[in-house]
């Protein structure tokens, strides 16, 4: 495995594997790498010649600053993982690397980025699609792997995709899980360990919900799965928002789409735990 920093060099080693016929993987990450990376990791390993993994901490999507400063740093522990796994090339660049200058794009991205997490933290996908393009630009890879934990952010490269003209197909792969039902993320070390204890119910509380939903409209369960996680001392709903699995807007009963989604952000003491659930897709 090589680790680059530079984009320039980065870019110059992959179209070096593309004039060879090779087939370019990307797995855009920020580090702090746990198993569910680890299974995007093996997925892109399977499907090209190629595999690129970043590993960028990215300054311009965090809207809060706290949780910039707080979000755990392993660059050690992620080469190491990154070359078990058989990683070609690992990009590990510094913000100077990336932003040599500011980056004032302003993606104009739609419904998709205005709901939920576009609502909750402002400039938040601005910031996702400034380091996503550039990545996709260093890179050109046939092919981008992304978890569906970020079940928006999914939607939103996708909108970005085609507002840009990027010729390659995202790749969503399962969320990967605890044993005890918790998404997997990089947050997750900091959590005490009584909100640790607690934290699974939020998995069990949607899978739940979908025999709830079942005899019960769109709004009583939303409200039931609101009710049941805020019951929880250590817990609370930031938003929980059922809607179409596309668009991404609300919906207000079951039939208003044949592909309907649940998803979810929860303070966990003061870590923000997001998660999603299928109740519909009919495709």
């Amino acid at each position: 495995m090589k680790i680059i920093s530079n984009p320039a060099e980065l870019h110059a080693a992959v179209q070096s594997c593309r004039r060879q016929g090779k087939s370019i993987g990307l797995v855009p990450t920020m580090g702090a790498l746990h198993e569910g990376h680890k299974s995007l990791v093996e997925r892109a390993r399977r499907e090209n010649d190629v595999v690129v993994v970043s590993v960028f901490l990215n300054p311009t999507q965090f809207n809060n600053k706290e949780d910039l400063r707080t979000y755990p740093r392993t660059a050690e522990a992620d080469a190491a993982m990154l070359e078990a796994c058989g990683v070609d090339f690992a990009f590990m660049p510094t913000v100077e690397d990336i932003y040599p200058e500011p980056d004032t794009r302003v993606f104009k991205l739609g419904p998709v980025a205005e709901v939920m997490e576009g609502a909750m933290r402002p400039g938040h996908f601005n910031g996702v699609c400034q380091i996503v393009s550039k990545l996709f630009t260093f890179v050109e890879p046939d092919r981008a792997y992304f978890g569906e934990k970020d079940f928006q952010q999914i939607a939103v490269i996708r909108a970005m995709v085609a507002q840009l003209g990027f010729n390659l197909e995202i790749v969503t792969c399962p969320c990967v899980r605890e044993a005890d039902g918790l998404a997997k993320s990089s947050r997750n070390v900091r959590l005490t360990p009584t909100v640790r204890r607690v934290a699974p119910a939020i998995y069990k509380t949607l899978k739940e919900s979908l025999d709830f939903a079942s005899f019960h409209t769109v709004e009583q369960t939303h409200d039931w799965v609101v009710a049941t996680l805020n019951a929880y001392p250590e817990m609370e709903v930031e938003y929980f928002s059922i809607c179409d699995g596309i668009t991404l807007q609300p919906v207000t009963s079951w039939d208003d789409s044949k592909y309907v989604v649940g998803c979810i952000t929860v303070y966990c003491g003061d870590v923000r735990e997001i998660d999603n659930i299928t109740y519909k897709n009919e495709g």
